[in-house]
C-alpha cells in the first residue's frame, strides 16, 4: 500500500469518526443526560463536556483535512474546524451566560438564549452535512 492511499484511508476513518461522534453526542448524549439527570447536574454536565467535544472534533477536523490535503473538499473541512474552534470559544460562553441570566429571571436573556442554542444546532447540523459530503465526495473520487 502506498503512503497516498493510507492518507486517504486514514482520513476518510477520521471523517467517519467525527460523523458518528458528532451524531452521538447530539442525537444520543445529550438527550439522555437531560432525560436521565437532575437538572442541577445535567446543565453543568454538558458544560463541562461540550469543551471537551468541540476540542476533539476540532482536532480530528483538521487532522483529516491534512490527511485528505489532495482533494478539494478538504478546504470544507478548515471551515467546519473553524466553526467548532468559534462554538467552543464564543458562541457557548455566550449561550450559557444568557441561560444562567434566564434561570435568573431575566426573559430577555431567555429570548437570546434560544436564538444562540438554535444557531448552535444549526451549525452543529450544518457542520455534520458538510462533514457528510466531504465523507461522500472522498469515497466516490477514490
Amino acid at each position: 500500500m502506498n503512503n497516498l492511499a493510507i492518507y486517504d484511508i486514514t482520513g476518510i476513518f477520521l471523517l467517519s469518526l467525527i460523523i458518528g461522534g458528532m451524531f452521538f453526542f447530539a442525537a444520543i448524549m445529550t438527550p439522555l443526560v437531560f432525560a436521565k439527570l437532575p437538572s442541577e447536574i445535567s446543565g453543568p454536565f454538558i458544560r463541562q463536556t461540550f469543551p471537551i467535544y468541540s476540542q476533539a472534533m476540532a482536532g480530528m477536523t483538521i487532522a483529516a483535512a491534512f490527511f485528505l490535503w489532495g482533494y478539494s473538499e478538504s478546504i470544507l473541512l478548515l471551515a467546519v474546524f473553524i466553526l467548532f474552534i468559534w462554538a467552543w470559544l464564543w458562541l457557548m460562553p455566550k449561550i450559557n451566560r444568557h441561560r444562567d441570566d434566564q434561570l435568573q429571571g431575566n426573559k430577555n436573556s431567555g429570548k437570546v438564549f434560544n436564538i444562540l442554542h438554535r444557531l448552535s444546532v444549526f451549525i452543529n447540523l450544518g457542520q455534520m452535512g458538510l462533514i457528510g459530503f466531504v465523507l461522500y465526495r472522498i469515497l466516490i473520487q477514490s
